[in-house]
């Protein structure tokens, strides 16, 4: 049987994870370091994926309350997904099945627009967490993730990946046939 102290537990250990991530898309948004933008994005969107995943897994939290405490205004997140959109600009948009389960619909979306809904749900849950409502934070992270954020991340992370296996694996054949030559050498 799940506590409140366990409860308590899993959004304490939330909290770093969604600052962590929103931190990261902060810091590639600005352009900073474009060149590490795909790996930052793939092991953010990875851990971010793992506290999911956990919350995922656990029974459903219900807060006492039926209500959602208003958590203060909104962040506004389009400059986040503006400056994602610019550093990813040309690799940006992809194509997705909608939904593989209910049939192979194809849909299109873009990283930018994901990592930027992911940003709002753990900014939302983040804003309840800190106004002392740990509950409420964790129920919103839970409920976020299993109908919004959870497929997002996971379809960014599967184009993330995909874009850093093309960057590094897609070399032309003569230079791949040279650095094969050279490994099976040394």
């Amino acid at each position: 049987m799940t506590t409140a102290s366990d409860l308590q537990s899993v959004s304490a250990a939330v909290v770093p994870q969604a600052k962590r991530f929103l931190q990261t898309c902060a810091e590639v948004a600005s352009g900073a370091a474009p060149e590490a933008a795909i790996p930052l994005l793939l092991l953010a969107t990875s851990d971010i994926l793992g506290a999911g995943a956990r919350l995922g897994a656990m029974v459903d939290v219900v807060p006492s309350a039926r209500f959602e405490p208003d958590a203060g205004e909104e962040t506004d997140l389009d400059p986040l997904r503006l400056g994602l959109a610019q550093v990813l600009e040309g690799i940006d948009e992809y194509v997705e099945v909608i939904d593989p389960v209910l049939g192979a619909e194809l849909g299109g979306s873009s990283i930018s627009a994901d990592l930027a809904t992911i940003a709002s749900a753990l900014t939302q849950g983040l804003a309840h967490f800190e106004a002392g409502n740990e509950i409420e934070a964790l129920w919103w992270w839970q409920f976020s993730y299993l109908s919004i954020w959870g497929e997002r991340a996971a379809s960014t992370l599967r184009v993330l990946q995909l874009i850093l296996g093309h960057l590094r694996l897609d070399v032309a054949d003569d230079v791949a046939a040279e650095a094969e030559y050279d490994a099976l050498q040394s």
